[in-house]
């Protein structure tokens, strides 16, 4: 499957993007060498990326880094200066360059899974975070090191996610003291849904992804977009309204006619996204 309809995908420095034929894409954070540091292009990379994948035919996403040693290991201090070197307003627009990169991952109309090992820390959490689902290696270490650097869990929607994934205390706790929180604890206070075996990490998350690529590509797409939404809306009523009208639509589509119809012929159905 194509990205731009030419075969390839986007030319990036710092990500390596591929949509496979049964519809899995696998986004890499590229920067073995470093760790998958991040750095002022790799986040405006990932707004090229998340781009391209809208378009794709992508029914979900893996996100991974290179090599063995890391996920991704937050901004790269050797380019720390680069940031320290800005005057105010031109690192707001860094930081909304930053944000927007991590969000648009986010926002992807379809389910991302983190496939993290190793180090996922400062901004390689941020992106673990923008997942809707992740999977780890026992190597798996996650860390909320922003204090350590002199900045705040205010990063890249940290503060957001966080809370609402673990809870104000334990957010907080993580959060003030930046310690490392290892794959165990990770999946005991559910920052992860699970550890699985090191060698096992990419296989699982393909399985995953391949399992939410067979259903209704409709169905998954309307149903993360009220997972989402609904983090957001402050009230039962406005959540009731969102999910009535997602299955309104979707009653209009024809892979909903088509999957009551395979379950009746006792087959597998054959989803079109239309």
């Amino acid at each position: 499957m194509t990205i731009d309809g030419s075969g390839s995908a986007p030319d990036m420095e710092t990500l390596r993007l591929e949509v496979r034929p049964d519809g899995v894409a696998v986004l890499t954070v590229d920067r073995a060498d470093r760790a998958n540091s991040q750095t002022p292009a790799m986040f405006a990379e990932f707004g090229v990326a998340a781009h391209a994948l809208r378009d794709s035919g992508a029914r979900a996403l893996i996100l991974r880094g290179a090599g063995d040693k890391a996920f991704c290991s937050g901004f790269d201090l050797a380019e720390i200066d680069v940031i320290t070197e800005m005057g105010t307003l031109e690192f707001l627009r860094f930081q909304e360059l930053a944000s927007s990169g991590i969000a648009a991952i986010r926002g992807l109309p379809f389910p991302v899974i983190a496939a993290v090992h190793g180090a996922a820390a400062g901004g390689g959490l941020s992106l673990a975070l923008a997942a809707d689902i992740r999977l780890a290696a026992p190597s798996a270490k996650f860390a909320c090191s922003f204090v350590k650097v002199g900045l705040s869990v205010g990063e890249l929607g940290t503060s957001w996610q966080l809370t609402r994934l673990l809870g104000y205390g334990r957010a907080a706790e993580i959060a003030y003291t930046g310690r490392v929180v290892a794959a165990d604890e990770a999946e005991r206070i559910g920052l992860v849904n699970r550890v699985v075996p090191g060698e096992c990490l990419f296989d699982e998350a393909f399985a995953l992804a391949a399992a939410i690529s067979a259903n209704s590509p409709g169905g998954v797409r309307l149903s993360k977009r009220a997972l989402q939404r609904n983090q957001e809306i402050a009230s039962y009523a406005g959540a009731l309204e969102l999910e009535n009208r997602g299955q309104a639509l979707l009653t209009r589509t024809e892979d909903m006619p088509e999957a009551l119809a395979a379950l009746r012929e006792r087959r597998a159905p054959d989803f079109t996204g239309r």
